[in-house]
């Protein structure tokens, strides 16, 4: 492990050297990738400098243990500096697993009401609004993409981008089907029904990504279509962007302008062909997509919310939690948490 972080701390120097070159600094896309390699390491190289602070800190309280008259001092001082190197120890064994290159990054959520008719598209409503809730509390920023509205109410599809610090680390578990057990408001004999949504988290494809081939995209230009006052301009501001290749289309009518109508839909059109450019990459690479936890496909059951009975289960894992009422106004932080710990657990026993 040591070597290992000796190398690292010694690539993390020489890549902050080179940022300080005059040359480099001329290069923007240059400068972008080393800042961002710089970004990546830093975490760990912070935590090794402690580490061997906290060793030298050791062999000085061993050395304090012979003086008679600070024996007895160092020697608690020598227990409670082993408590901290074991616990370094455990940082830098975690900070050592391979890192998702796309941890960092924001995320474009999708999310579509399933199987149950009106109750599912209700279903996606609140899922939706648990993401914003969780976002706030995270101190990540939303914007709305699309918002598809559902006659009985909720959404048959809506999609936003989430930015923040590290969003896709904690948003891609969430991708897979959610499923609801609940009396329906439409219900009249008191039964409870189940239904789905489904969640796509993708990580947000930057420019050194991936790079979209404007020939190979349709723009149309489609007038927005509100509900009920929702103040979406009725304008001829909707942009559809539709990529000739794949089929896949993208359309954006929430924002306020033409343009930013455009510039969000090729954003997420990015983001959806760098997602499927993802998953074929690791079909091919053999069963690894299976033994994730994250990135699931959409039409893996990851999770249900029992309302009668308050409890959320995440079927992944077999956790359970008796507040759904807390998960639904955002508290989705004891789940993902227990999930990124289960991960972590998988990859260091090299699952």
């Amino acid at each position: 492990m040591i070597e290992r972080l000796n190398i690292i701390k010694e690539k993390y120097d020489e890549l902050n050297k080179e940022l300080l070159n005059p040359e480099t600094l001329k290069d923007i896309k240059k400068t972008k990738e080393l800042s961002k390699e710089v970004s990546e390491l830093e975490e760990t190289v912070k935590c090794y400098e402690k580490y061997k602070k906290v060793e030298e800190d050791i062999e000085a309280a061993k050395e304090m243990a012979k003086d008679p008259e600070m024996g007895e001092f160092a020697k608690e001082e020598l227990v409670s500096l082993e408590e901290e190197k074991n616990k370094l120890s455990n940082e830098l064994e975690i900070l050592l697993i391979p890192k998702d290159p796309n941890d960092g990054k924001n995320v474009i959520v999708e999310i579509r009401g399933a199987a149950g008719g009106d109750e599912a598209n209700i279903f996606a409503g609140d899922l939706y609004r648990m993401y914003l809730k969780y976002a706030e509390k995270e101190g990540w920023k939303v914007e709305p993409i699309t918002e598809e509205y559902s006659e009985g109410g909720g959404f048959s599809l809506v999609s936003f981008m989430i930015k923040g610090k590290n969003v896709y680390s904690k948003m891609k578990y969430e991708s897979g089907a959610h499923r609801v057990q609940r009396v329906p408001v439409t219900e009249t004999q008191g039964r409870v029904h189940t239904s789905t949504a489904t969640v796509l988290a993708m990580p947000e494809a930057e420019d050194l990504d991936f790079e979209l081939d404007m020939s190979e995209v349709r723009i149309d230009i489609t007038r927005s279509s509100g509900c009920g006052g929702q103040g979406v301009n009725t304008t001829d501001s909707a942009v559809r962007a539709t990529h000739i290749p794949t089929g896949i289309i993208v359309y954006c009518q929430v924002g306020r302008s033409q343009i930013q109508n455009k510039e969000m839909a090729l954003k997420t059109l990015k983001t959806r062909l760098y997602d499927l450019k993802q998953r074929e990459k690791e079909e091919k690479e053999g069963a690894e997509r299976r033994s994730k936890i994250g990135t699931g496909d959409r039409s893996e059951k990851i999770r249900t919310y029992n309302y009668p009975q308050n409890r959320v289960t995440d079927h992944r894992i077999g956790f359970t939690l008796m507040q759904l009422d807390r998960v639904m106004e955002g508290e989705l932080s004891p789940i993902i948490e227990a999930l990124i710990t289960e991960d972590q657990k998988r990859k260091l026993a090299g699952e």
